[in-house]
């Protein structure tokens, strides 16, 4: 009778070590969600950042090539020229 007992209590030992396991990964779980959670937002943030750069450095380029600066001046006259022939669409448009 001693063997089944001792049987019985090595299988709930076993069962309590696997809940127990099973515990400590669902907090582990949860804990890396919310990292996760916290570096995509993060990273959301970091793309909004670069993006309102690029539009700050393009700005930038753009104003330096009115200024004269030689570097970009086809760039721009290529900018102004698509501007003019949008606003004369819209004319046009309006003008129907």
């Amino acid at each position: 009778m001693s063997k089944i007992e001792d049987i019985v209590d090595a299988l709930e030992n076993k069962i309590s070590k696997i809940l127990h396991k099973q515990e400590v990964l669902k907090q582990t779980n949860a804990k890396l969600s919310d990292q996760l959670e916290q570096q995509q937002q993060r990273l959301l943030e970091q793309q909004e950042e670069i993006s309102a750069w690029v539009e700050k450095y393009d700005t930038l380029k753009m104003a330096n090539s009115m200024l004269g600066s030689d570097e970009n001046k086809r760039e721009t006259k290529l900018k102004i020229n698509a501007l003019i022939r949008d606003i004369d669409h819209c004319i046009g448009q309006l003008s129907e």
